[in-house]
């Protein structure tokens, strides 16, 4: 007797391991447990899903075995697949966020390492300023390319240090 039982399983087309168990009952009726399970699914949901329970004669279950577990287990094997297609996705989305917030941070980071380069310029200027060092506090001002938010108060700072230089001339003893 030839039967064509595994090239029906295999024309299920479903991914993952399928468990069959086959309980004859007293009755002469037999109980026929499937579960399907996808180890590569990483998503704890897939332990939620019942395993199929068919229930009938061997005549009965010839008749109908293959047309109710077919869409069933298709159905289960498309969700497991999906299941770890969304987990990954949610993987690379986290890693990317992440990515995201390294790159802000660090953005954050270089804007106040040159805010504090500003700042200390601006200080050392004034200070020469305070001492009458006028050439020198100008020459401290950072370049105006350098800071293009500030470029109009540092032009503004070298005018007014311009015009506090001495009016020396190279023949003056």
């Amino acid at each position: 007797m030839q039967t064509n039982f595994f090239e029906h399983i295999a024309a299920l087309d479903i991914q993952g391991e399928l468990k069959m168990t086959f309980v004859k009952t007293k009755d002469n009726t037999l109980t026929v447990s499937i579960l399907l399970n996808n180890e590569t699914c990483v998503d704890d949901a897939k332990n939620l899903i019942p395993p199929l329970i068919l229930k009938g004669t061997a005549e009965e279950l010839n008749a109908g075995f293959f047309p109710n577990i077919q869409a069933p287990l298709q159905v289960t094997s498309q969700l497991f697949v999906n299941m770890e297609s969304y987990a990954k996705q949610q993987e690379i989305a986290a890693l990317q966020s992440q990515m995201e917030k390294d790159k802000a941070k660090k953005a954050e980071q270089h804007k106040s390492d040159k805010d504090k380069k500003y700042e200390a310029a601006l200080k050392k200027a004034e200070a020469l300023e305070a001492e009458g060092k006028f050439r020198e506090a100008w020459v401290k001002l950072p370049d105006p390319s350098t800071f293009p938010e500030h470029a109009d108060d540092i032009r503004k700072l070298r005018s007014e240090l311009s015009a506090q230089f001495e009016q020396t001339s190279l023949f003056q003893s």
